[in-house]
């Protein structure tokens, strides 16, 4: 039994997507991050960066117990110790790669940041607002560019650059995204979105998020907690 020390925040779904889409058996703990779980000790010794998700695996490797943070690493373990959604073939597998070091490096800081400048800034500054939504948008026409020419984002095959990227777009509308301008990357994001295991994942741990109102919230994800050295 995996477990997945998680929220209910893309970066988190992404892993309850892969566990869900491999069958693998698997058990989630809510690490409230509204609340400062990330910044508990126990947390963090699996998880220095006080990111969600991290796991641990019992059976990992040679058979000892293993413990992952960081969701594209997760990821790429978890095709690798199923052999499934990551090709085999080295160019195959190479373009999965980039595109999931393109989510990594672009999809998700960017429209993180588009989603705190546009949602949650205390101060509505319209430099950047501007520059990540304008971010957002260019991104959003790489991937429609991509998928007007493959079925998926890493190539003919669903993989984990889909199972990746698929969590940050669900919040499309806090983008200031408007899906008429991608119809490619809307078709996409439909298919991927009705897949049984995709519709589980993203319900995991889902009940328990709440919107991020309070100032001690706030202070959790925004303020100087997160710079203190622990």
């Amino acid at each position: 039994m995996i477990e997945v020390y998680s929220w209910a925040t893309p970066n988190g779904h992404k892993v309850h997507i892969m566990l869900e889409e491999c069958g693998l058996p698997y058990r989630a703990h809510a690490v409230d991050i509204g609340a400062g779980d990330q910044f508990k000790p126990e947390f963090l010794a699996i998880s220095p960066n006080n990111k969600i998700p991290a796991i641990t695996d019992p059976e990992g490797p040679g058979g000892k117990p293993l413990h992952l943070f960081e969701s594209g690493a997760i990821l790429l373990y978890l095709a690798a110790k199923t052999g499934r959604f990551l090709p085999d073939e080295l160019a195959a597998k190479y373009e999965v790669l980039q595109w999931l070091m393109f989510q990594m490096g672009s999809v998700g800081p960017m429209l993180g940041q588009a989603h705190h400048f546009r949602i949650y800034a205390p101060e509505k500054i319209p430099y950047a607002i501007d520059r990540y939504t304008n971010e957002a948008k260019r991104l959003y026409g790489v991937m429609n560019k991509r998928l007007a020419k493959s079925k998926y984002i890493g190539g003919p095959e669903y993989s984990i650059a889909d199972i990746a990227i698929f969590p940050w777009l669900r919040s499309w509308k806090n983008q200031g995204i408007a899906w008429v301008d991608y119809p490619h990357l809307k078709g996409w994001f439909d298919e991927i979105a009705a897949r049984p295991a995709v519709m589980r994942g993203v319900e995991v741990l889902a009940d328990l998020r709440k919107p991020v109102t309070d100032d001690k919230a706030r202070e959790m994800l925004f303020g100087k907690t997160q710079y203190q050295a622990r």
